[in-house]
């Protein structure tokens, strides 16, 4: 009997033992059959390219690129006694205000931003408090409804875009121009809108994100085999323009005293190398916060030097002599009757601020005579003036470097030959340009005859500063050389004995011209002007075309009063800077 028990324990405990076992195979099967939530074997990361920099001949980043992160958090996720905590953490390494992180979070429930503007020192910070923040409990795991499993979801801080920053302000606006921001895929880019930011947008763009992807180590690092690929992100160019920020500066603080002083609407300066048309300052006193644009801001975001054309004035003079003495067609003792100051041509009559009886030709161009010069251009024939007016580039684009340039009008062959057109437009009206078209066209005084294109743009230069001199556009022989020395002999005269006297510097070589211009108002000539002086600045090595347009100034309607010292105080600038050296011998 005590036999039989003990057998039926036995058999008891072995059973017990294969349905355990059997139970256990079970399971084993059931874990292998079902799907699991296993961690991935690969690993895939990226990195978005940046766009390019606008750096300044000498070195400084005028326009650059940052990355912007953003804070995101789960509310269900953090610890209710610990929140006081994550709050006052958040803000230590945020530099966000407390109030403004508990607004957020008591907002609503679930996913919360509480930043997008984070920079890229700030992410890497808070990317380590992150990681503190889960080693101290403040988040804590939760069940997911959905899926039974049990997650948890602490501070995450992602790559959400670029800004541009421009480090100096409004400094050289309009012509850096301005961006605007462009959703691309959830990752906000940046986009060129007006300026050197539209222009050269292509150049700028990021050209190619980063990729890698490929098996992962314990640390969830890419292992790099012949099993991971890895794409490089490729950055946008950057472009180096010849504009050195330490002579801008000088130039537009200047510009904002001179435009209070002659209380004009606007005054706009250039600074060209007359021999291979680099820009070295290019400057309004109307500039912008490209950061910050306002509605007063409006009128400014136009380049003056380029988007507003206007009747040059007596500026033209000098060019429609140039035609007539590289024709043959005068001789600068030639004389010409004044008319003491009142002539008529058909029903026209027109007037000299100064009366004059006779004076020789050159004289025409230093004294500024519209009587002169509008019998004097009557030698030209209507089709030699018109093509003399457009090879001196007055009805086509001044450069490449700028957009949306309004690139004015000169009247047509048929309508110069007619006298009163041919003598209105001798003197710079029923004609429009811009400054930088006058500027183009006045090289051609300094620089024996050929003409060259304003180059506001050096080189582009990519991330492994490689640099590409973008190319020189050929000068244009717009006049013989002989005729440009007797032009650029009577500029200099103007500057020593005419209207732009004032514009006189010891020991430099320093010629120019002036002109004003009535302005248009609904159709009719009003009480209102441009000024202008256009002219060159030489010492012994060095030789700068310089244009100056001051638009509705109130101080005085003539160019002496008001663009000529904005001429003189640059040269003084350029001399500071050394860019001229006056050889004055003590």
């Amino acid at each position: 009997m005590l036999s039989r028990n003990k057998s039926k324990k036995i058999f008891l405990l072995y059973s017990l033992i294969a349905f355990g076992f059997l139970i256990f195979l079970s399971v084993m099967l059931l874990n292998a059959l079902k799907s699991r939530h296993l961690p991935s074997l690969y690993v895939k990361d990226s990195s978005k390219a940046e766009r390019g920099n606008i750096i300044s001949a000498d070195g400084f980043h005028i326009a650059t690129t940052k990355k912007l992160y953003k804070a995101v958090v789960n509310t269900n996720y953090i610890d209710p006694q610990k929140k006081e905590l994550f709050v006052e953490l958040f803000s230590i390494y945020s530099g966000m205000k407390q109030s403004e992180i508990k607004k957020r979070l008591n907002k609503r429930k679930g996913v919360v931003v509480l930043s997008y503007d984070i920079t890229e020192k700030e992410a890497q910070y808070l990317k380590r408090l992150g990681y503190e923040l889960r080693k101290f409990n403040v988040f804590v795991e939760r069940k997911n409804s959905s899926t039974g499993l049990r997650t948890l979801h602490g501070l995450s801080i992602i790559e959400s875009g670029e800004s541009r920053e421009y480090p100096y302000g409004n400094l050289l606006t309009p012509i850096i121009g301005y961006t605007h921001k462009a959703e691309e895929d959830g990752y906000t880019r940046i986009k060129g809108i007006k300026g050197l930011e539209k222009r050269f947008d292509g150049e700028l763009f990021a050209k190619q994100d980063g990729t890698s992807h490929g098996p992962r180590d314990v640390n969830s690092y890419i292992i790099l085999n012949k099993d991971s690929f890895t794409k490089p992100s490729i950055n946008g160019l950057d472009v180096k323009i010849n504009i050195p920020v330490t002579l801008q500066i000088k130039i537009e603080k200047m510009l904002d005293v001179m435009k209070a002083d002659i209380g004009a609407k606007e005054v706009t300066i250039a600074v060209m190398n007359s021999e291979n048309g680099n820009v070295i300052a290019l400057a309004s006193s109307n500039r912008f916060l490209p950061k910050d644009i306002r509605r007063s801001d409006y009128d400014s975001l136009n380049s003056a030097m380029i988007e507003y054309s206007f009747e040059p004035g007596s500026v033209i003079k000098t060019i429609t002599f140039a035609l007539l003495l590289d024709k043959g067609l005068i001789n600068p003792y030639d004389l010409v009757n004044g008319h003491n100051g009142r002539f008529q041509i058909g029903k026209k009559i027109i007037t000299d601020e100064h009366k004059f009886d006779w004076l020789s030709a050159e004289n025409v161009v230093i004294h500024s005579s519209n009587i002169g010069i509008a019998q004097l251009a009557q030698k030209l024939s209507g089709s030699d003036f018109y093509e003399g007016l457009v090879h001196f580039g007055l009805t086509t684009k001044s450069t490449n470097d700028l957009i949306y340039e309004k690139i004015g009008s000169v009247p047509s062959a048929v309508r110069l030959n007619n006298e009163i057109y041919k003598a209105t437009a001798s003197y710079g009206y029923g004609m429009h340009v811009n400054l930088m078209q006058i500027m183009r066209a006045y090289s051609a005084f300094n620089n024996n005859g050929r003409m060259v294109s304003p180059r506001i743009v050096h080189s582009l230069i990519d991330e492994y500063k490689r640099e590409m001199i973008l190319p020189f556009e050929e000068s244009v022989q717009v006049i013989k050389s002989s005729t440009a020395t007797r032009m650029q002999s009577i500029l200099i005269k103007t500057v020593n004995e005419g209207t732009g006297i004032k514009a006189k510097t010891e020991g430099l070589i320093v010629g120019g011209k002036t002109g004003t211009a009535h302005m248009v108002e609904k159709g009719r000539y009003v009480n209102k002007y441009n000024t202008t002086f256009a002219g060159f600045a030489n010492d012994a090595t060095s030789k700068y075309t310089i244009g100056v347009v001051a638009i509705e100034p109130t101080k005085s309607q003539f160019a002496a009063q008001t663009s000529v010292p904005v001429f003189k105080k640059a040269v003084d600038i350029l001399i500071e800077e050394g860019y001229l050296k006056p050889n004055i011998i003590e």
